[in-house]
C-alpha cells in the first residue's frame, strides 16, 4: 500500500516526465530539481523537497495547460494536486 509521500513522489515523477516531453529549455531547472528530490526521497523518505518542487511544477504545468490545453493530460495536474493536499 502506497503512502501519501510515495503517491506524491510518483506524481512528481509524472510531472517531470511531462515537462521533459514538452522539450522547453526553460523547464530544465525544475526538471533537474525534481530529479534530485525524487532521488533524495527514495534515499531518506523525507518528502520536504517533493512538496516544495512539486508545488513549483504544479504552477508551471497549470500555466502550460492554460496556454496549450491539449499538450498533456489533465491527470498530471490532478495527481500532483492530490499528492500535495
Amino acid at each position: 500500500m502506497e503512502n501519501k509521500s510515495e503517491k506524491l513522489r510518483d506524481a512528481c515523477q509524472l510531472a517531470m516526465d511531462t515537462l521533459k516531453k514538452l522539450k522547453n529549455p526553460q523547464f530544465n531547472e525544475i526538471i533537474s530539481k525534481l530529479e534530485f528530490v525524487i532521488g533524495s526521497y527514495n534515499y531518506d523518505k523525507n518528502p520536504v523537497g517533493l512538496i516544495e518542487f512539486g508545488t513549483m511544477a504544479l504552477g508551471i504545468l497549470k500555466e502550460v495547460k492554460k496556454k496549450n490545453p491539449k499538450k498533456f493530460s489533465k491527470e498530471v495536474i490532478n495527481k500532483l494536486e492530490a499528492g500535495l493536499i
